[in-house]
Protein backbone atom coordinates (compact mmCIF):
# COMPACT_ATOMS: atom_id res chain seq x y z
CA UNK A 1 0.00 0.00 0.00
CA UNK A 2 1.29 3.38 -1.01
CA UNK A 3 1.93 5.86 1.82
CA UNK A 4 0.32 9.22 0.82
CA UNK A 5 2.78 11.02 3.11
CA UNK A 6 5.80 9.36 1.51
CA UNK A 7 8.16 11.94 0.07
CA UNK A 8 8.34 10.73 -3.58
CA UNK A 9 8.22 12.56 -6.90
CA UNK A 10 5.09 10.56 -7.94
CA UNK A 11 3.25 11.49 -4.73
CA UNK A 12 4.17 15.15 -5.33
CA UNK A 13 2.55 14.97 -8.81
CA UNK A 14 -0.60 13.33 -7.36
CA UNK A 15 -0.79 16.03 -4.66
CA UNK A 16 -0.40 18.75 -7.30
CA UNK A 17 -3.50 17.45 -9.19
CA UNK A 18 -5.47 17.01 -5.96
CA UNK A 19 -5.55 13.23 -6.18
CA UNK A 20 -3.69 12.89 -2.89
CA UNK A 21 -4.36 15.17 0.10
CA UNK A 22 -1.60 17.54 1.19
CA UNK A 23 1.18 15.88 3.11
CA UNK A 24 0.59 15.95 6.89
CA UNK A 25 3.04 18.09 8.80
CA UNK A 26 5.10 16.35 11.45
CA UNK A 27 3.96 17.03 15.05
CA UNK A 28 7.13 18.99 15.82
CA UNK A 29 6.53 21.26 12.83
CA UNK A 30 2.90 21.89 13.87
CA UNK A 31 4.01 22.83 17.39
CA UNK A 32 6.56 25.21 15.90
CA UNK A 33 3.86 26.94 13.81
CA UNK A 34 1.58 27.29 16.87
CA UNK A 35 4.40 28.83 18.89
CA UNK A 36 5.16 31.22 16.03
CA UNK A 37 1.51 32.31 15.85
CA UNK A 38 1.41 32.83 19.59
CA UNK A 39 4.45 35.07 19.37
CA UNK A 40 2.89 37.02 16.52
CA UNK A 41 -0.10 37.92 18.73
CA UNK A 42 2.10 40.76 19.99
CA UNK A 43 2.07 43.14 17.07
CA UNK A 44 5.44 44.59 16.03
CA UNK A 45 4.21 48.17 16.63
CA UNK A 46 3.56 47.34 20.29
CA UNK A 47 7.31 47.19 20.79
CA UNK A 48 7.97 50.55 19.11
CA UNK A 49 8.57 53.99 20.57
CA UNK A 50 6.52 57.00 19.39
CA UNK A 51 9.35 58.03 17.05
CA UNK A 52 9.61 54.53 15.55
CA UNK A 53 5.84 54.41 15.01
CA UNK A 54 5.98 57.66 13.05
CA UNK A 55 8.83 56.42 10.86
CA UNK A 56 7.20 53.03 10.15
CA UNK A 57 3.68 54.40 9.55
CA UNK A 58 3.72 53.70 5.78
CA UNK A 59 4.75 50.05 6.30
CA UNK A 60 1.40 49.04 7.86
CA UNK A 61 -1.97 48.37 6.23
CA UNK A 62 -5.20 50.28 6.96
CA UNK A 63 -6.38 47.86 9.68
CA UNK A 64 -3.07 48.09 11.50
CA UNK A 65 -3.02 51.89 11.15
CA UNK A 66 -6.26 52.21 13.10
CA UNK A 67 -4.89 49.96 15.82
CA UNK A 68 -1.60 51.88 15.74
CA UNK A 69 -3.38 55.23 16.23
CA UNK A 70 -5.16 53.88 19.31
CA UNK A 71 -1.91 52.41 20.56
CA UNK A 72 -0.06 55.68 19.83
CA UNK A 73 -2.58 57.64 21.91
CA UNK A 74 -2.07 55.19 24.76
CA UNK A 75 1.72 55.58 24.53
CA UNK A 76 1.30 59.38 24.37
CA UNK A 77 -0.70 59.37 27.62
CA UNK A 78 1.96 57.20 29.24
CA UNK A 79 4.63 59.63 28.05
CA UNK A 80 2.69 62.64 29.39
CA UNK A 81 2.28 60.88 32.72
CA UNK A 82 6.02 60.18 32.81
CA UNK A 83 6.79 63.81 31.93
CA UNK A 84 4.49 64.99 34.73
CA UNK A 85 6.17 62.69 37.21
CA UNK A 86 9.50 64.15 36.16
CA UNK A 87 8.12 67.69 36.26
CA UNK A 88 6.88 67.56 39.86
CA UNK A 89 8.64 65.99 42.83
CA UNK A 90 9.46 69.13 44.79
CA UNK A 91 7.70 71.84 46.80
CA UNK A 92 7.87 74.87 44.50
CA UNK A 93 7.51 78.51 45.53
CA UNK A 94 5.05 80.67 43.59
CA UNK A 95 3.71 84.19 44.01
CA UNK A 96 0.16 85.52 43.83
CA UNK A 97 0.47 86.44 40.14
CA UNK A 98 1.13 82.78 39.28
CA UNK A 99 -1.79 81.42 41.32
CA UNK A 100 -4.33 81.12 38.50
CA UNK A 101 -1.84 79.56 36.07
CA UNK A 102 -0.24 77.14 38.54
CA UNK A 103 -3.27 76.23 40.67
CA UNK A 104 -6.64 77.03 39.10
CA UNK A 105 -5.57 76.24 35.53
CA UNK A 106 -3.47 73.16 36.33
CA UNK A 107 -4.17 70.07 34.14
CA UNK A 108 -7.53 68.51 34.99
CA UNK A 109 -6.05 65.19 36.08
CA UNK A 110 -3.53 66.77 38.47
CA UNK A 111 -4.04 67.26 42.19
CA UNK A 112 -2.57 70.52 43.50
CA UNK A 113 -1.63 71.11 47.13
CA UNK A 114 -0.75 74.71 48.00
CA UNK A 115 0.44 76.00 51.36
CA UNK A 116 -0.14 79.68 52.18
CA UNK A 117 2.43 80.57 54.82
CA UNK A 118 4.33 83.24 56.70
CA UNK A 119 8.05 82.62 57.23
CA UNK A 120 7.92 84.20 60.71
CA UNK A 121 5.64 81.39 61.97
CA UNK A 122 7.50 78.23 63.13
CA UNK A 123 4.60 75.91 62.31
CA UNK A 124 4.46 77.22 58.73
CA UNK A 125 8.14 76.31 58.34
CA UNK A 126 7.46 72.85 59.79
CA UNK A 127 4.59 72.30 57.34
CA UNK A 128 6.89 73.34 54.46
CA UNK A 129 9.44 70.73 55.58
CA UNK A 130 6.77 68.02 55.67
CA UNK A 131 5.30 69.00 52.29
CA UNK A 132 8.80 68.87 50.74
CA UNK A 133 9.08 65.24 51.86
CA UNK A 134 5.60 64.42 50.57
CA UNK A 135 6.36 66.09 47.23
CA UNK A 136 9.30 63.72 46.75
CA UNK A 137 7.19 60.73 47.77
CA UNK A 138 4.13 61.58 45.63
CA UNK A 139 5.70 63.00 42.48
CA UNK A 140 2.50 63.00 40.41
CA UNK A 141 0.98 65.62 42.77
CA UNK A 142 1.82 69.29 42.35
CA UNK A 143 3.00 70.68 45.69
CA UNK A 144 3.28 74.47 45.94
CA UNK A 145 3.87 77.12 48.61
CA UNK A 146 3.26 80.86 48.54
CA UNK A 147 3.84 83.65 51.04
CA UNK A 148 0.33 84.60 52.05
CA UNK A 149 0.77 88.37 51.51
CA UNK A 150 1.53 87.78 47.83
CA UNK A 151 -1.88 86.11 47.42
CA UNK A 152 -4.16 87.68 50.05
CA UNK A 153 -3.66 91.03 51.75
CA UNK A 154 -4.31 91.35 55.51
CA UNK A 155 -4.81 87.61 55.97
CA UNK A 156 -5.42 86.79 59.64
CA UNK A 157 -2.46 84.99 61.25
CA UNK A 158 -4.94 82.83 63.16
CA UNK A 159 -5.79 81.18 59.82
CA UNK A 160 -2.19 80.12 59.22
CA UNK A 161 -0.95 77.66 58.18
CA UNK A 162 -3.50 77.31 55.38
CA UNK A 163 -3.33 74.26 53.12
CA UNK A 164 -5.66 74.17 50.10
CA UNK A 165 -6.17 71.12 47.87
CA UNK A 166 -7.36 71.62 44.27
CA UNK A 167 -8.51 69.37 41.42
CA UNK A 168 -9.98 70.59 38.09
CA UNK A 169 -9.78 74.17 39.35
CA UNK A 170 -11.96 73.52 42.40
CA UNK A 171 -11.09 73.31 46.08
CA UNK A 172 -11.48 69.70 47.21
CA UNK A 173 -10.07 70.15 50.70
CA UNK A 174 -8.92 72.88 53.07
CA UNK A 175 -7.03 72.91 56.35
CA UNK A 176 -7.10 76.34 57.96
CA UNK A 177 -5.24 77.21 61.14
CA UNK A 178 -2.98 75.34 63.54
CA UNK A 179 -5.59 72.84 64.79
CA UNK A 180 -6.89 71.79 61.35
CA UNK A 181 -3.34 71.39 60.05
CA UNK A 182 -2.56 68.96 62.86
CA UNK A 183 -1.22 71.08 65.73
CA UNK A 184 2.15 72.71 66.35
CA UNK A 185 3.90 69.32 66.60
CA UNK A 186 2.25 67.82 63.52
CA UNK A 187 4.14 64.88 61.97
CA UNK A 188 4.60 64.28 58.27
CA UNK A 189 2.52 61.06 58.46
CA UNK A 190 -0.40 63.04 59.89
CA UNK A 191 -0.31 65.46 56.95
CA UNK A 192 -0.04 62.51 54.57
CA UNK A 193 -3.19 61.01 56.10
CA UNK A 194 -5.09 64.31 55.83
CA UNK A 195 -4.22 64.65 52.13
CA UNK A 196 -5.18 61.02 51.52
CA UNK A 197 -8.58 61.58 53.17
CA UNK A 198 -9.47 64.27 50.61
CA UNK A 199 -8.21 62.07 47.74
CA UNK A 200 -5.07 63.97 46.74
CA UNK A 201 -2.71 61.04 47.32
CA UNK A 202 -2.83 57.26 47.69
CA UNK A 203 -1.15 56.54 50.99
CA UNK A 204 0.25 53.23 52.18
CA UNK A 205 -0.60 54.16 55.77
CA UNK A 206 -3.17 51.71 57.11
CA UNK A 207 -4.71 53.97 59.76
CA UNK A 208 -4.72 57.54 61.03
CA UNK A 209 -1.35 58.12 62.80
CA UNK A 210 -3.18 60.35 65.27
CA UNK A 211 -5.81 57.70 66.05
CA UNK A 212 -4.37 56.82 69.47
CA UNK A 213 -4.23 60.49 70.51
CA UNK A 214 -7.81 61.06 69.32
CA UNK A 215 -8.97 57.96 71.22
CA UNK A 216 -7.21 59.16 74.38
CA UNK A 217 -8.79 62.60 74.05
CA UNK A 218 -12.23 61.04 73.51
CA UNK A 219 -11.71 58.77 76.51
CA UNK A 220 -10.65 61.74 78.66
CA UNK A 221 -13.74 63.70 77.64
CA UNK A 222 -15.93 60.68 78.40
CA UNK A 223 -14.26 60.26 81.82
CA UNK A 224 -14.74 63.95 82.65
CA UNK A 225 -18.39 63.77 81.55
CA UNK A 226 -18.95 60.63 83.65
CA UNK A 227 -17.27 62.28 86.65
CA UNK A 228 -19.39 65.41 86.30
CA UNK A 229 -22.53 63.28 85.95
CA UNK A 230 -21.63 61.36 89.15
CA UNK A 231 -21.05 64.66 91.01
CA UNK A 232 -24.40 66.00 89.80
CA UNK A 233 -26.25 62.86 90.91
CA UNK A 234 -24.50 62.98 94.32
CA UNK A 235 -25.47 66.64 94.77
CA UNK A 236 -29.08 65.90 93.82
CA UNK A 237 -29.20 63.05 96.35
CA UNK A 238 -27.80 65.26 99.12
CA UNK A 239 -30.30 67.97 98.25
CA UNK A 240 -33.20 65.49 98.39
CA UNK A 241 -32.08 64.09 101.77
CA UNK A 242 -32.08 67.57 103.25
Amino acid sequence: KQDPNEDTEWNDILRHFGILPPKEKPKEEIEEVVLHLQKEEVKPYERMTLEELKEAEDDFDETDRKAIEKYRQQRLQEWKCLQRRQKYGELREICGEQYVKEVTNAPEDVWVVIHLYRSSMPMCLLVNEHLSLLARKFQEVKFLKAIVNSCIQNYDDRCLPTILVYKTGEIKGRFIGVAECGGIYVKVEELEWKLAEVGAIETDLEENPKKDIINMMTLSVQNISAHEETKTKSSDQNYMSE
